[in-house]
C-alpha cells in the first residue's frame, strides 16, 4: 500500500474511476483539464492511496486565510465502493493531516453536504469539529 500525489496527468487519470463516485456530473474527458486547471488557480493536488489499485482519493490544497491562518483544505475524499470500511479512507485521512503539520497549517478543514451522514461521522471518528454553516447562492447561468 501507498499514498502518492498525481503527479502527471496519467496518474490523474488513474483517480478518475474513484474520484467520479462522488462527483458523477464531471465527465471522463473532462476531467483531467480540470483537475490541472484547479491546480494552476487554486494549487488542487490529488492524492490517492493505491493498494493493488486506487482504493481513495482526496483533492486538497493549502491556503490561509485572514481569521484562521494558514490550512489544509480537503476538497473531496472518497473510497472506492468496494473497498469501504476496509480503513483506506481513514489511512488518506491521516496522510493528509501529516501533510498539514508538516506544511505549518493550523487546521485541517472541509465542506461536507448535509446529507452525507456517513461522512459526517467519519470526520467526527477522526477528531473534526462542526465548526460553522456554509451557505451558498446560484447567480447568473454559469455552471
Amino acid at each position: 500500500m501507498r499514498i502518492a500525489v498525481a503527479e502527471s496527468s496519467a496518474d490523474i487519470a488513474r483517480c478518475f474511476p474513484v474520484m467520479s463516485q462522488l462527483r458523477p456530473k464531471i465527465a471522463e474527458g473532462d476531467f483531467v483539464a480540470l483537475v490541472e486547471r484547479l491546480a494552476r488557480l487554486t494549487s488542487l493536488r490529488i492524492a490517492y492511496l493505491d493498494d493493488d489499485g486506487i482504493k481513495a482519493v482526496a483533492g486538497y490544497r493549502i491556503s490561509e486565510w485572514l481569521a484562521g491562518g494558514r490550512y489544509l483544505e480537503i476538497e473531496d475524499l472518497v473510497t472506492a465502493e468496494g473497498a469501504r470500511s476496509k480503513g483506506y479512507g481513514g489511512r488518506l485521512f491521516d496522510w493528509l493531516a501529516a501533510v498539514a503539520a508538516e506544511n505549518q497549517c493550523r487546521q485541517v478543514r472541509l465542506v461536507s453536504s448535509v446529507k452525507r451522514v456517513d461522512a459526517h461521522r467519519f470526520y467526527l471518528r477522526k477528531g473534526m469539529a462542526l465548526e460553522a454553516h456554509y451557505f451558498s447562492m446560484n447567480v447568473g447561468t454559469a455552471r
